[in-house]
């Protein structure tokens, strides 16, 4: 099978699609975001790409922080109407029906129907171009209750989380597998 060859682009898909709150608890905004990910273990790091006409970037500019809510099936809805739709103009929490939450560490308002809220602060901006990547140590983790499991793990699967690939969303489907689980050794089968 032969591949063809396109101009260059963003094509690393599925990705995360976020819903990211900056502000504070009187002015806040949701931001909708799909360049986000993981930097960095330890210390807990992550990124998120914002263009600077968006109405977010100034609140986190100015703020330092944000928090990144994961989204769902259930908040599928809210996550393309939150990135297509500007806060200048819109309560995207009002607008949406989603609870602001109040954070632990950071101003911004966590998202409350989101299952799993991470609060970031900023420690260092770069102009990339069309986006500014805003790298930010993560504080804490929130995690809804109802996801974890009674040995007091913290089950995702259950979550319905949803990825964006090449303007669609998707949901998450079944798990494959663990990590190791390719060279991990086989249980041998005890004879009864």
């Amino acid at each position: 099978m032969a591949k063809r060859v396109w101009k260059p682009g963003t094509f690393i898909y599925p990705i995360p699609a976020v819903l990211v709150t900056s502000g504070n608890m009187e002015n806040s905004n949701i931001l909708t975001v799909a360049w986000t990910g993981i930097l960095n273990t330890n210390p807990a790091m992550v990124y998120i790409s914002v263009r600077p006409e968006r109405y977010s970037y100034n609140l986190i500019k100015e703020n330092k922080e944000f928090a990144i809510n994961l989204t769902t099936e259930k908040l599928v809805f809210a996550t393309d109407w939150c990135g297509v739709r500007s806060g200048a103009k819109y309560d995207k929490f009002k607008e949406m029906k989603l609870t602001k939450e109040k954070a632990n560490f950071i101003k911004a308002p966590l998202i409350k129907e989101s299952p799993v809220s991470i609060e970031c602060k900023v420690i260092k901006e770069e102009n990339l171009g069309s986006h500014t990547l805003f790298t930010a140590e993560v504080l804490s983790i929130d995690a809804d209750e109802q996801y974890f499991d009674e040995k007091g793990a913290f089950d995702i699967s259950k979550c319905k989380l949803i990825a964006y690939a090449n303007g669609n969303y998707y949901s998450l489907g079944k798990k494959l597998g663990k990590f190791g689980y390719s060279v991990a050794k086989k249980k041998k089968k005890t004879k009864k």
